[in-house]
């Protein structure tokens, strides 16, 4: 079981990570949108994370934020409000790069399962953890997809 620490430790790990991709340096305040009620197990850290993030506030939303990037700690989801902090073009050429990786990697892993020898041959343990990549890399892929959508229509 996760405890209310360890999620603390994800969610500012992660809003770190949304500083380092996005180029926002850690002098400038952010905003944190968490989509949950009140009563979620980082409630009581709020202030840890505000200190240690340089959030300016942190508030409960009952739906999702455009415009922000969003993470996700074991259930909950956060959003972090992009608006002014964002190059949109840079964004999405580092989109495309990535979805071409993804795409890459999705084919070298169709190329095995559509392999009839390797198939045959390989052990169920290996045949599961390649169908399980291509599961992976098909829903990082559409994952990106719709952040490219979303970009797009700001």
């Amino acid at each position: 079981m996760v405890t209310g620490f360890e999620t603390v430790k994800e969610a500012i790990s992660s809003i770190r990570s949304v500083r380092k991709d996005k180029d926002i340096p850690n002098k400038e305040q952010l905003e944190l949108y968490i989509l949950s009620d009140s009563d979620n197990p980082v409630s009581g850290y709020l202030p840890v994370i505000k200190k240690l993030c340089n959030l300016s506030e942190v508030k409960f939303v009952s739906e999702k934020q455009d415009g922000s990037a969003s993470f996700m700690t074991g259930t909950t989801e956060y959003f972090i409000p992009l608006e002014g902090k964002l190059d949109v073009e840079a964004e999405l050429e580092k989109i495309r790069e990535e979805i071409e990786y993804h795409k890459g990697f999705l084919s070298s892993v169709m190329k095995k399962l559509d392999n009839e020898r390797f198939v045959q041959y390989a052990p169920a343990s290996v045949l599961d953890l390649e169908r399980k990549k291509k599961s992976d890399a098909e829903s990082k892929i559409k994952s990106l997809e719709e952040r490219k959508r979303e970009l797009k229509s700001l």
